[in-house]
């Protein structure tokens, strides 16, 4: 083995162990949410309401697809 891989090997391990430790402290990687809860149960609201999902899109400045994707997390 060549030392660049064993240095790599060792790396990816570190990294590895830290995120998993991290985890273990309740931190967990990637970009925050964008909106809270009162963001969301507006959205729903509106969707109930009748209002359509583009709409609702287009007032908050996200795509279809991201309006979906905190609903079904809600």
């Amino acid at each position: 083995m060549l030392h660049s891989d064993f240095e790599r090997n060792l790396i990816q391990e570190r990294s590895a162990a830290g995120r998993v430790a991290a985890k273990a402290r309740g931190r967990l990687g990637g970009r925050p949410e964008k909106y809270g809860e009162k963001d969301i149960e507006m959205m729903k609201a509106l969707i109930d309401g009748g209002t359509p999902i583009k709409d609702v899109a287009k007032r908050w400045g996200v795509s279809r697809t991201t309006i979906y994707r905190y609903l079904e997390r809600k």
